[in-house]
């Protein structure tokens, strides 16, 4: 590319970034489009309390599995390297 071309192309970029009105993505359009006949209902937040609690516990239960793996690797790892030999 000449270098003629590169400063037109820059020229063409500070023109664009410079626009007051920019138009929204496809996507934005689609999606005001379907929500304009069909608007999504309202989403909480946070979560049911309900179930934050069993997601605590499960999260809880999976670091105590990992972390048994874990020793128990350890332990292995122990045992075969202090074996007597045959």
């Amino acid at each position: 590319m000449s270098g003629k071309d590169e400063d037109e192309r820059e020229f063409d970029l500070r023109w664009a970034d410079s626009a007051e009105h920019k138009e929204p993505s496809a996507r934005a359009r689609m999606l005001a489009a379907r929500w304009k006949h069909d608007p999504p209902g309202p989403v909480p937040f946070r979560a049911d309390p309900e179930h934050v609690g069993r997601r605590r516990r499960s999260s809880w239960m999976s670091a105590v599995v990992v972390l048994g793996c874990m020793a128990a690797l350890i332990v292995l790892l122990g045992y075969l390297d202090f074996r007597p030999p045959h």
